[in-house]
């Protein structure tokens, strides 16, 4: 999945917290949120430099935008390594979480289907489970191309 697609897919589906995202739709989301939040913050700064130094509405704006997206990225890559998105606590844990989460979100996902459904990266020429019909139906609008293994 490329930069685009990820973004793309991310706010389609915006609060989405069901089915999995590979390690591409997230880090690439993840690429995005932070460069947009680190330009936002440049504009910020120059734009109400004189006004007071804790005032960011742009930025502020962005993460308000951008929060329940990152969320249901986050919770749908946990869901690809086959953990429940409530390991996604673990952020309230300074540092010792945040490097569980990292090491979860960076770890491939499992192949095929697992409980949380079927692999967002599998082909159909994959010896995997085919989706089932309600999961085809419940994630038709996704645009989360197929992409060959080989």
């Amino acid at each position: 999945m490329d930069f685009g697609t990820s973004v793309k897919t991310c706010f389609n589906k915006y609060a989405v917290f069901a089915g999995r995202a590979s390690r591409s739709e997230f880090w690439w989301f993840a690429l995005f949120t932070t460069a947009a939040s680190q330009v936002l913050s440049f504009i910020d700064v120059t734009i109400f430099d004189g006004v007071s130094q804790d005032l960011s509405p742009l930025n502020s704006l962005f993460v308000l935008a951008t929060l329940l997206p990152s969320l249901g990225v986050a919770v749908r890559r946990l869901h690809d390594t086959d953990r429940s998105g409530w390991w996604w606590w673990l952020v309230l844990l300074p540092i010792i979480g945040w490097i569980i989460l990292i090491v979860w979100y960076a770890t491939q996902g499992t192949n095929g289907r697992n409980s949380f459904g079927f692999d967002p990266l599998a082909n159909d020429d994959d010896a995997g489970s085919p989706p089932l019909a309600e999961e085809v139906e419940q994630y038709s609008h996704s645009s989360i191309p197929r992409v060959s293994k080989h």
